[in-house]
């Protein structure tokens, strides 16, 4: 049963963590025309005259894209800083950096700059990079090993919660008017002021303590906090059999873990969901959202809360998938929610090309897209997270997250400057690129990746191990790394 101190726990760290990156994911839309005027007007104020067109464009998507340069940098330092400074004392850092953000973004307008509107965004994304990367690790490493399904899903909650959040403030007349738009854009910085005030009454994660700190007398005092108090040696001593597994205690590196023959299948397992999170569609689907609704009768004044809509579908998918998780198992939900999107997709690849057909085709499209949303947050969206967390070891996981991370910050970028030709060029066939993908993922799946519902770091590393001897690959040497983690365990 989950202790009030880990479900605070839990909000503390989702409102300064993932609730940032769905936040500027979706606020950015709703200020888009008063910031191309402004930065059109600041030209005319300083020169005399406006930016041509192509320009103002050009500019708008350096703002666009300028947040996934800052998440790139991010996710850089991300990795190196939690073990060196801690997850907890990191992830007060970065709000300093989401605060700065706040501030360029609020005195914009007043300073004239359109300017610092660029650094703002990278500033955001530097946060958004960090935490990430940061919430996941501190959040699954303070989970006991019976919720750490339920808690590690949090992250992807926070991150639809936070794209509704924006959704909703960018509905407000108030927030979203030619004066107050910069207020919109600092909104963040609350957030994080309520993160830096109430995350220093936690402690770091007990795993980080015991395994990385060898502090043992720190990590029972978290447990106590966090779990409630009551005899953890069960969870004491896998920490310390994962320790001691360890070779040498090293921290590994990027390109340690890539040349590791013994972790291969798990780098792989790691690539293709991290892939799967934006090649998957989800950003297509949004995208044909305004068309399909339109087609379907709603008034255009009344599509962004029908779109508010979709985001609440998204949030109660992932709240549904926490309470089941660890009853029903990753790989399960895994199967489920690809299953389904491949379906969906090839239905609505379907739908989209005889949109103008039949006056019932857009109702249809417009389920579709909802039952959409619903199979990408019970399934990709919400099982990735704690997935990533449990298939590493210590000394590899911040590794892990890093190289993850840059995966995904880089083909978040380049889909955002190619997504527009791609949509261009095949209109709704563009789905059919994103089914081939889905289905062998699907496959992928069903084939390489174990359950790792109710084992330990170590349970889930030997079956890896195993699942690899059987493919015959990498035999001596993981063999090798098995012996070794059983006569450590003994």
């Amino acid at each position: 049963m989950i202790t009030w101190n880990l479900a605070l726990l839990t909000l503390v760290a989702g409102i300064g963590g993932t609730f940032q990156f769905g936040l500027h994911i979706s606020i950015i839309n709703s200020p888009s025309e008063h910031i191309k005027r402004f930065m059109n007007q600041t030209w005319v104020d300083r020169h005399g005259s406006p930016f041509s067109s192509e320009t103002v464009t050009f500019l708008w998507s350096l703002v666009v894209s300028s947040y996934s340069v800052g998440g790139f940098l991010g996710v850089l330092v991300a990795g190196e800083l939690c073990i060196r400074y801690g997850r907890k004392r990191i992830m007060l850092w970065n709000n300093l950096v989401a605060v700065l953000g706040a501030v360029f973004m609020a005195i914009s307008r007043t300073i004239g700059s359109f300017e610092v509107i660029l650094l703002g965004r990278i500033l955001y994304g530097f946060n958004a990079g960090v935490g990430l990367n940061v919430h996941n690790m501190y959040i699954g490493e303070c989970a006991p090993q019976n919720l750490r399904g339920m808690l590690t899903v949090s992250i992807a909650f926070f991150i639809a919660a936070g794209k509704l959040a924006g959704l909703a403030f960018g509905t407000s007349e108030f927030l979203s008017s030619e004066a107050a738009w910069p207020f919109l854009m600092a909104i963040s910085g609350i957030p994080a002021v309520f993160q830096l005030v109430t995350l220093p009454f936690f402690p770091d994660s007990p795993r980080y303590l015991l395994i990385d700190m060898e502090d043992k007398e720190g990590c029972v005092k978290a447990m106590n906090q966090l779990w409630a108090e009551s005899d953890h040696m069960a969870e004491m001593n896998n920490m310390i059999a994962e320790r001691n597994s360890l070779k040498q205690g090293k921290r590994r590196s990027v390109m340690d873990m890539l040349r590791d023959r013994s972790i291969r299948q798990q780098v792989i397992v790691l690539l293709v969901f991290c892939g799967s999170l934006q090649l998957i569609g989800i950003n297509v689907v949004y995208f044909y959202a305004y068309s399909v609704f339109l087609n379907a009768g709603i008034a255009v004044a009344q599509i962004p809360y029908v779109s508010i809509g979709l985001g609440i579908t998204e949030i109660f998918t992932v709240i549904l998938c926490g309470c089941i998780i660890d009853r029903v198992g990753r790989k399960t939900l895994l199967l489920g929610g690809f299953g389904f999107m491949n379906v969906i997709l090839a239905l609505l690849t379907a739908t989209l090309t005889f949109q103008e057909s039949y006056t019932w085709v857009p109702y249809a499209s417009s389920v579709l897209i909802f039952l959409f949303i619903f199979s990408f947050g019970i399934g990709p969206a919400s099982v990735v997270c704690p997935l990533a967390m449990e298939i590493f070891l210590q000394s590899y996981r911040p590794s892990a997250f890093t190289l993850s991370g840059m995966l995904n910050w880089v083909e978040m970028f380049l889909l955002g400057l190619g997504f527009p030709f791609i949509v261009q060029g095949l209109g709704s066939f563009s789905f059919l690129i994103f089914l081939a993908y889905s289905l062998s993922v699907t496959v992928f799946i069903w084939m390489c990746v174990p359950e790792t519902r109710g084992r330990s770091m170590l349970e889930i590393t030997d079956a890896f191990h195993q699942l690899t001897i059987r493919r015959g690959g990498a035999r001596k040497d993981l063999e090798r790394d098995t012996i070794a983690v059983t006569s450590t365990r003994l």
